[in-house]
């Protein structure tokens, strides 16, 4: 015993070593003899999410570890054998798009594959100002449904004003803005983490300040969060600085922690600016501001065609009044003239990759297309705006500023997750591929509590986030060496590879790298902080 402990002391520089010295000094855990648990997980490299990696066991009995530390000397029903993999808390993911599938009828599609075969077990939804307003109807639903992971949901914004104001670009009234006081509150007691809000988008687009101010005065009343998709992330409208600086005004004044929805610097003239940015959003922290940030790991983002081109006065009323103004010579001269601007701050027609619709035209760029219609890229996309709601990967963001993002501690990891992106099935897998092992801009660590420890203390997720004693067992099983993506922008629905192991909630979703078909994920209200909710 002496010669071991000797041993670990002189190798105490090595974060391996030191993990395991700071368990075995902290008296991890010590398991009273004849103690049986359901699952053993032996022999892995833990990272426990926030603390040092170090070698050791975990013991799962029911929803929950029960021992985490260098050796357990009780038994198991089922123990798996984890040497030389990583043993991580299962990933959060703060900012996704996959509500349709937790709420198809398909059983299949609820287990939402995707995710777990990236070793992916919550995941927010609702984002971009998109969450339902009746938050009991979206947690209701699951009521005699099964889920292949956990899941919170956000009130929005883009919900609220076009269930009380519609599409239009006006200032709600007293009484609309009361009747929307009065929703924010409702779904804050169902358990919404917070307001969500997509100001980039229109309807949400023609909200002002005062007006987000007073919905997230609301939310911070329950102790949620105030989530938001930028007015600007480049330069469009505002700017990407006043952007930011108007959501760290809204946090300031409605006394609430400001989220940030995937940071980044987007279109050739803000290339360079993350550093700017951070240095505001930190000098909001130093201030007493609670604020932090999600990032996906990919140059290209994915929006709406509309969203990428067109001026925010042509969607005013929604689709419909767009194509009248189509048809309208003088304010059809003036959207092509600003849709010109933004396709060049965009990088130019072969930065847009069509990702949804027919196949004549998915899977094309821009450019592409207009060199087949004979047309210029701005009448190619006007014609097929005519034709089609389109999704498109719109490859606009330097690595620099996405490397510079993504060092900051309260930047965590996300997916964004959309149809027709690989970013859906390959997020989690292409950051430790391309950021960790062959760019080296983040170590492991860094990305594990990015995804884990980091979002689970930024939202107040209880029992989640950590490889502890008592907390969920929500674990990761993956091979360093073959923990990859496959998808990619011409094939965007191939599944990562190199996860061994996944457990929601102590239930076994991968076991050795092949779905089990059993899902085990459940629905996180937020506690509201307020009495009589």
């Amino acid at each position: 015993m002496k010669s071991k402990i000797s041993k670990t002391a002189c190798a105490v520089t090595s974060s391996l070593a030191f993990g395991l010295l700071f368990n075995t000094l902290a008296a991890a855990q010590v398991p009273e003899p004849n103690t049986s648990a359901d699952i053993l997980i032996t022999g892995g490299t833990i990272y426990p999410g926030g603390a040092d990696p170090y070698v050791g066991d975990i013991a799962i009995s029911d929803d929950r570890i029960v021992f985490v530390g260098p050796r357990y000397s009780g038994t198991a029903l089922r123990t798996i054998e984890a040497k030389g993999m990583i043993v991580s808390p299962g990933f959060i993911d703060t900012h996704t798009h996959v509500g349709d599938a937790l709420s198809s009828a398909l059983p299949a599609a609820r287990l939402v594959m995707p995710f777990l075969t990236q070793g992916v077990t919550t995941a927010f939804i609702g984002v971009d100002g998109g969450g339902e307003t009746d938050i009991s109807a979206v947690f209701g639903k699951a009521t005699g449904r099964d889920y292949g992971i956990n899941f919170a949901s956000y009130v929005g914004l883009g919900a609220l004003r076009k269930n009380v104001i519609g599409s239009e670009d006006r200032a709600p009234t007293k009484a609309e803005l009361t009747q929307m006081v009065t929703i924010v509150d409702e779904a804050m007691c169902q358990g919404a983490l917070g307001l969500s809000t997509g100001l980039f988008y229109a309807p949400q687009s023609y909200a002002k300040e005062g007006e987000v101010v007073t919905l997230a005065k609301v939310a911070a009343k329950h102790g949620g969060v105030y989530d938001s998709h930028i007015r600007d992330e480049s330069s469009y409208t505002v700017g990407l600085e006043s952007a930011v600086s108007e959501a760290l005004s809204i946090g300031k004044e409605a006394g609430i922690p400001v989220h940030i929805a995937h940071i980044k610097a987007l279109g050739v003239d803000v290339h360079g600016k993350a550093s700017t940015i951070i240095g505001a959003i930190e000098k909001a922290q130093s201030a007493g501001q609670v604020v932090h940030a999600d990032q996906y790991p990919w140059s290209a983002s994915g929006t709406g065609l509309d969203a990428a081109l067109l001026p925010r006065w042509a969607q005013d009323g929604g689709r419909k009044s767009t194509l009248e103004r189509f048809d309208d010579p003088p304010q059809m001269a003036k959207i092509r003239t600003e849709m010109t601007d933004n396709l060049r701050r965009r990088g130019g027609p072969t930065s847009l990759l069509i990702t949804s619709g027919p196949d004549d035209v998915k899977g094309k760029t821009l450019e592409e297309i207009a060199t087949e219609t004979g047309a210029d890229p701005v009448q190619a996309a006007i014609d097929l705006l005519r034709r089609f709601d389109l999704s498109v990967a719109s490859f606009n963001q330097d690595e620099a500023d996405i490397a510079t993002f993504m060092n900051r501690p309260w930047v965590m990891t996300s997916s964004d997750a959309s149809r027709g992106h690989p970013r859906y099935y390959a997020s989690y897998a292409r950051k430790y591929d391309t950021y960790v092992k062959d760019r080296k801009v983040i170590n492991l660590r860094q990305f594990i509590d990015q995804s884990t420890s980091v979002p689970a203390k930024s939202f107040s997720l209880e029992g989640r986030g950590t490889l502890s004693k008592g907390a969920f067992a929500d674990v990761v099983v993956f091979d360093p060496e073959t923990y990859a993506p496959r998808a990619t922008f011409v094939e965007p629905t191939l599944f990562s590879t190199g996860v061994q192991t996944v457990l929601v909630n102590g239930v076994l979703a991968i076991d050795e790298g092949m779905p089990t078909g059993t899902a085990a994920g459940r629905p996180l209200p937020r506690k509201s902080g307020v009495s009589g909710c």
